[in-house]
């Protein structure tokens, strides 16, 4: 379904619809409630990406992606062992936001 623009002519609100390409335009503004709403003419997008969340590796070909992890470096060896790691969250289990582990990340 296509995102329509449409602007009052009365008081000039701009606004978006997400309507089915059968549904009739829409003739009265929300704003002011007038009847004075004309659907404006868009740019033709096929796709609109509005908002975060959209990166240019989301997409990416499996061959890309393990290309990738050949020039990634080897993960840095921790000081503490994983074993304490896990103790002590093993004790937060009860109470999961008061984990100190949590708290720094």
């Amino acid at each position: 379904m296509p995102t329509y623009e449409y602007r009052c002519g009365a008081c000039g609100h701009e606004f978006e619809r997400f309507q089915a390409m059968t549904a009739s335009s829409v003739t009265k503004c929300p704003s002011c409630g007038k009847r004075k709403v004309r659907r404006l003419i868009g740019s033709g997008a096929a796709l609109i990406f509005k908002g975060s969340g959209f990166y240019a590796t989301d997409y990416r070909s499996s061959s890309y992606k393990e290309g990738a992890k050949k020039d990634e470096p080897p993960a840095a060896k921790s000081d503490t062992p994983a074993a304490a790691k896990t103790a002590a969250c093993d004790t937060c289990k009860k109470d999961p936001k008061s984990c100190p582990r949590e708290k720094n990340r």
